[in-house]
């Protein structure tokens, strides 16, 4: 009995310095491990925030470029082109306005591309033959072909397009679809528009290359003056679909315009792309100056 006494007595547990330290190192490595996963969170936010970006610009860059390129075709021989109209005069439209301005519809005086004020959006205009509109409209063609005016332009920061019957803007037909606006894609903040013009007629210059690229306030002098547009540079600035806080923000510089200052503290992406007009490259190269 007096054994085990003494082997009860010498026994003992942790001293109260031992237990803090304890406490202690358990705190530390938990911060550790929180902060960790805290850190790895938000890098994944971020990853998923960037992935999202990048796909929203392929896809818009990519659905443009399939829009745009066939911008100023117009074949005469097509079987399926629609001829309640003169089609060679509506062909020579096409191909000397495929960009059209301010001005050039009698029954669309507004209608045009535009230059936004400033660091403002601009809107785009193209014409083209083809069965059906940017938003998918026939306008009450039946497995025909016509003149098409597709517009896109930025509401807001959804990008938008809005189709139109060629021919009701030109005064030769009435409207049979409505014109309302099919939204692409959101979240843009801005969108840009330049045009890349060949010399003008004066200069025997038929190569069709372009010389230069301007705004849409300039065109018009352009093409009085017998330049054609033959190339399309757009750019957009897109907000990523995320609540990652990005501070400070940077500022963007799209094109030739001021720098843009986004309000929101949010993840961007610039994107810009140049899409040359091969139909209008065709037309202008067979020009006799």
């Amino acid at each position: 009995m007096n054994v085990f006494s003494r082997q009860r007595t010498q026994q003992g547990g942790f001293s109260l310095i031992e237990l803090m330290i304890s406490l202690t190192l358990g705190l530390i490595l938990s911060s550790a491990v929180v902060q960790v996963m805290i850190s790895n969170n938000s890098t994944e936010r971020l990853n998923r925030s960037i992935a999202s970006a990048q796909e929203n610009g392929r896809f818009i860059i990519a659905r443009l470029r399939n829009d745009l390129v066939m911008t100023g075709r117009y074949d005469l021989l097509r079987p399926e082109l629609n001829k309640d109209v003169d089609i060679v005069v509506e062909g020579a439209f096409v191909h000397n306005n495929p960009i059209p301005v301010v001005g050039d519809f009698s029954n669309g005086l507004t209608k045009g591309v535009i230059e936004g004020a400033g660091t403002a959006s601009d809107t785009l205009m193209v014409a083209l033959q083809a069965p059906q509109d940017c938003r998918g409209a026939t306008h009450g063609y039946v497995d025909e072909e016509f003149m098409v005016v597709n517009e896109y332009f930025l509401e807001g920061t959804s990008l938008k397009c809005r189709g139109f019957d060629g021919r009701v803007l030109r005064g030769l037909k009435v409207a049979v679809d409505d014109d309302k606006a099919y939204s692409l894609l959101d979240d843009v903040v801005s969108f840009q528009v330049q045009y890349g013009v060949t010399d003008n007629l004066a200069s025997q210059d038929n190569s069709a290359r372009p010389v230069k690229f301007i705004e849409a306030d300039l065109l018009g002098a352009a093409k009085a003056a017998g330049s054609l547009v033959v190339a399309i540079r757009i750019a957009l600035l897109l907000k990523a679909d995320s609540d990652v806080l990005i501070s400070p923000v940077s500022k963007f510089k799209l094109l030739n315009e001021d720098p843009i200052q986004p309000s929101e503290e949010r993840l961007y992406k610039q994107f810009e792309t140049t899409i040359t007009l091969r139909n209008s490259k065709n037309f202008a190269r067979s020009r006799n100056i």
